[in-house]
């Protein structure tokens, strides 16, 4: 009885009692009078929220993939399930749209899927690679996005890693890729501004080894199927290649021609006639630079015509496209003087006088010719400042041996440009009658 209590003593007494000897005849306990040290100072609570959970990419993305195959890939399923999950999406948006796109987790800094991860067959790699396969994806991403906005900086991310990684995925992967790309833009998906597409793929290593064309191809060729090529050349704006269309060809193929030929076998006619504006619309603007700095330094006529005829070579300049520019440089290099009519007049025909020789050695045909009084005609119809100047521009052309005889007969009896037409003819008719009767003189 006397070794029970003593037992019981020992365990009830706890870490207050140092030491204990068990008695061999009678009872005697040895006590610690040494107190119980204790903690100085203010307690400090440490509050949860400080406390950082342990980052586990791999269980979110297990959870993603079982609601998939719980729900056999049906995206409205799919939808409904993660929507009344408590998954952290704040936190692994990246690993949520490598889910979607791959059908699984990816190896960290790769695209490769993560090995010991589990993975769906549902993804947008899995699917055809055709716009009825893939488009589910994208409204279940625009569904998704919608109610989730915070997760638009990762679906960013993704598609950012995986363009950089164009040459890692099958060719049947890129265009699956380039058709998700084409429908996201076209269903205004939020989350793909145009730059975050077009600037990624112009990697050196994928572009020199034609990958960013083929994908780019696929890319329009889907895009045009639902919208306008303006619409298309807006969102090139958007993402600074609207000038740039070059830039996604190899550089031993960075050609107008090689631009050219390329598209017009995809059948992107509409893409080619736009590329050959946009570069005659540069060479333009460049030959009027030249030119008009040439006129305001006052060089020699031959000199002027040389470098003018050596810049439309290089060009491949059409003859009628020079002869409306050479007028238009001539006469927005005039000195205007505000709302004084007959000091206007004097310049522009002192300046049609000066530079009659730069005119006339390009105005070769009488075809030119009538070309270049239509675009006179279109000037003095359009610039109040020039309204009544037209029949002596005319005249002073001829004076110059600019304009021959025939030409502007040809304009007066059949010329076909509607602008001001009726008046310009009424106030040419004095010097046309001039010229017959000089005709039938002769």
């Amino acid at each position: 009885m006397a070794a029970d209590l003593w037992a019981v003593g020992c365990r009830g007494a706890g870490s207050e009692w140092e030491g204990v000897s068990r008695p061999e005849s009678g009872y005697s306990i040895i006590t610690n009078s040494k107190e119980k040290p204790t903690l100085g100072g203010q307690r400090i609570k440490t509050r949860k929220r400080n406390i950082a959970a342990p980052l586990d990419p791999a269980s979110f993305s297990d959870a993603i993939v079982q609601i998939y195959l719980d729900n056999a890939g049906d995206l409205e399923l799919v939808a409904k399930s993660i929507e009344s999950s408590d998954l952290n999406f704040s936190r692994y948006g990246d690993t949520f749209f490598e889910v979607v796109f791959i059908g699984g987790r990816t190896q960290p800094g790769t695209i490769k899927p993560e090995e010991e991860g589990e993975r769906h067959p549902y993804s947008v790699l899995d699917c055809a690679a055709q716009r009825e396969a893939i488009l589910p994806s994208v409204l279940y991403i625009q569904k998704t996005l919608r109610r989730r906005p915070f997760l638009i900086k990762s679906l960013e991310n993704v598609m950012r890693k995986f363009l950089q990684s164009l040459e890692f995925f099958e060719e049947n992967e890129r265009k699956k890729l380039a058709i998700f790309t084409a429908l996201a833009f076209s269903q205004k998906l939020s989350g793909l501004p145009p730059e975050t597409v077009f600037q990624p793929l112009l990697k050196d290593n994928l572009v020199s080894k034609g990958i960013v064309l083929s994908f780019i191809t696929e890319f329009f060729k889907e895009y045009l199927k639902e919208n306008t090529l303006d619409d298309l050349i807006a969102l090139l704006k958007k993402g600074k290649m609207e000038d740039n269309l070059l830039e996604f060809f190899p550089s031993a193929k960075r050609t107008s021609e090689a631009l050219s030929e390329h598209f017009t076998k995809e059948g992107l006619t509409s893409l080619v006639e736009y590329n050959e504006k946009k570069m005659f619309e540069v060479k333009l603007k460049e030959i009027k630079l030249t030119l008009t700095t040439m006129i305001n330094e006052e060089a020699e006529i031959s000199e002027v015509t040389e470098a003018v005829k050596q810049q439309v070579k290089d060009a491949k300049f059409p003859d009628i496209e020079v002869v409306r520019m050479l007028w238009d440089v001539l006469m927005e290099a005039v000195q205007w003087s505000g709302k004084n009519q007959q000091q206007n007049s004097n310049s522009a025909l002192r300046q049609v006088k000066a530079w009659a020789g730069l005119l006339n050695a390009f105005c070769t045909s009488g075809r030119l010719e009538l070309e270049l009084i239509y675009k006179v005609q279109t000037q003095c119809y359009e610039d109040a400042k020039l309204m009544k100047l037209f029949p002596e521009i005319i005249r002073t052309l001829y004076d110059q041996d600019v304009l021959a005889e025939d030409t502007i007969l040809l304009w007066f009896r059949k010329g076909s440009n509607p602008k001001g037409r009726q008046s310009f003819v009424k106030a040419l008719e004095p010097f046309v009658k001039w010229l017959e009767e000089a005709e039938e003189e002769e």
